[in-house]
């Protein structure tokens, strides 16, 4: 058997104050919907959390797939600079020897140091999930965490479903956790794999657990009901010392508890400091980056790395936070690599437009007259249909243009666009543009073909300018989205098109509105493209 490590009913003494973040993206988070990692994406997120500080990382189950197999053998020639990778599984099926059981030597050929071992707390699951007894599952928890530490792993247990079992039988909850205990877990992690526990459960439960417990504990919460992040955060508060989550909190059903919020509120809010300070200012950049590879939108209203977490749009409140940042921002947002935003909108006042107008890098007096001149502008066009506060690429090129500081990159001689639809069913509609434009006194005229007439359109457009402009190969249409402002007119209603573009730098967005589609969508991406070369070079002459 491996080292002892016992529940003892009166030796509290104190456990090792520092605090474990155990990140499970690669495996929780690969549950989600909509979510699938290759192993080279497992491979790039394991390098970013590794960057960040993340001190243990769950790279998969290793009995479950040949993905995760192939991953644990590429993740041991990578070197990695602060975290530690762990090979997750089950205890042992109850037909099998520790020594035949495909899964715990599916665990031993990850050949990690540290293995998280995952069993039943639960009655409803020992007698329903696994249809055994309940003294056969406590026998599967002791001989499969006995096995691995005899094996010289270092041993995690994930006691699943406890905080349910301990509400339904507490007796037999903490008895399982006794076992892992006696067999030599390091650490006993409480999972509230349901999501559906309250914060004072979790405080209540966890703190009679540790009052009969000499291993760590750690905490491991989903978010059914909303309360990952708070219930994590509530059992550090009642002495774990092991957090588990996901970045972006992805996981199965609702999702896991968010590691990004639970990180920045241990560090900033209880000041328990888990990451170094210039890995704290990375986090927004891991979040956006997971995001990216697991090909999901960001959430923009993310608390702390979203992009709207510290967006003001209220004129009293842009004009206080521009006096004194703390009066509507409970953190700095450079602390995790965010930044401040000014939402203009027809709500915006002078104070808004001049604070835009600064982080623009330019300066004018509050009573000059373009600062007038633009809000006015801004109001008369958000009333005809605009939308800036989620264009703000739209919004520098105006502000350039009223300044008379742009001038426009190329000339749009004309366009065409052609939808064709064929006799068949199968066969797909055909879009087709041609587009003729002057840039620097050079007429180009060409085609193209797309998904779609704004596809088409956007195809046709970068054709004719990569040519002066190669570094528009790298801009990708991310998002386009139309809403209808008016449905009283039908069809001949005004609308409004929202069109993010972004490359290897960064992303940007952009608005038209007309009755046409089509020119409302062509504005958009003008507008984009106009944006993208603003921010590398002046125009051609």
């Amino acid at each position: 058997m491996g080292v002892e490590h016992t529940l003892n009913m009166t030796d509290h003494s104190p456990v090792k104050p520092f605090l474990e973040i155990y990140d499970t993206t690669l495996r929780d988070g690969s549950q989600a919907e909509d979510v699938s990692f290759s192993v080279e994406d497992k491979v790039h997120i394991a390098l970013k959390l590794d960057e960040l500080g993340i001190h243990y990382i769950e790279g998969g189950w290793p009995g479950a797939n040949p993905k995760d197999i192939e991953f644990f053998r590429v993740i041991k020639t990578t070197p990695l600079s602060h975290a530690t990778v762990v090979a997750f599984g089950s205890t042992r099926k109850a037909d099998n020897a520790v020594r035949n059981d495909p899964n715990l030597q599916a665990l031993l050929s990850a050949e990690t140091e540290t293995v998280t071992l995952f069993g039943k707390s639960w009655t409803l699951h020992v007698t329903e999930a696994l249809g055994t007894s309940l003294e056969k599952n406590v026998e599967l928890i002791g001989d499969s965490i006995a096995y691995l530490c005899d094996q010289q792993r270092r041993v995690f247990y994930d006691a699943e479903h406890f905080f349910d079992g301990y509400k339904t039988d507490a007796g037999y909850a903490m008895k399982t956790l006794r076992k892992a205990a006696e067999a030599g877990a390091e650490r006993i992690i409480l999972c509230d794999t349901n999501g559906g526990s309250m914060p004072w459960e979790i405080k209540e439960i966890f703190e009679h657990v540790k009052d009969e417990c000499s291993v760590p504990l750690g905490i491991h919460a989903h978010n059914d009901a909303e309360m990952g992040v708070a219930n994590s955060i509530m059992a550090v508060n009642a002495g774990a010392r092991q957090v588990q989550g996901t970045i972006n909190g992805i996981g199965e059903r609702c999702g896991n508890a968010n590691l990004c919020s639970i990180v920045a509120n241990l560090q900033l809010k209880m000041n328990m400091p888990v990451l170094e300070d210039k890995q704290l200012a990375q986090l927004r950049k891991v979040s956006m980056y997971v995001s990216d590879i697991a090909n999901l939108l960001p959430n923009k209203r993310q608390p702390y790395v979203g992009d709207t977490a510290f967006a003001h749009k209220g004129g009293v409140h842009i004009h206080a936070v521009q006096k004194n940042p703390l009066t509507y921002e409970h953190v700095q947002p450079e602390d995790i690599g965010n930044h401040r935003r000014v939402l203009i909108s027809d709500n915006s006042g002078r104070s808004a437009v001049l604070g835009k107008i600064e982080t623009l890098g330019l300066s004018l007096p509050k009573e000059d007259a373009h600062v007038q001149n633009l809000l006015s502008s801004l109001k008369a066009r958000e009333y005809e249909g605009y939308q800036f506060e989620g264009a703000e690429g739209s919004f520098e090129l105006m502000v350039k243009k009223a300044l008379g500081e742009h001038t426009p990159f190329f000339e749009l001689l004309g366009c065409r666009v052609i939808i064709e639809k064929r006799q068949t069913n199968e066969q797909p509609v055909m879009s087709e543009a041609t587009i003729m434009v002057k840039v620097g006194g050079v007429v180009e005229h060409t085609a193209a073909i797309g998904d779609g007439p704004v596809n088409a359109l956007d195809n046709a457009l970068r054709k004719a300018l990569e040519k002066f402009y190669p570094q528009l190969r790298d801009v990708k249409l991310l998002d386009y989205k139309v809403r209808v402002l008016s449905g009283s007119q039908g069809t001949g209603s005004r609308v409004r098109v929202l069109i993010e573009s972004g490359d290897h730098k960064g992303k940007w967005s952009t608005v038209g509105v007309s009755e046409n589609i089509i020119e409302a969508s062509w504005q958009a991406l003008v507008d984009g493209i106009e944006y993208k070369l603003l921010q590398e070079e002046r125009p051609l002459s």
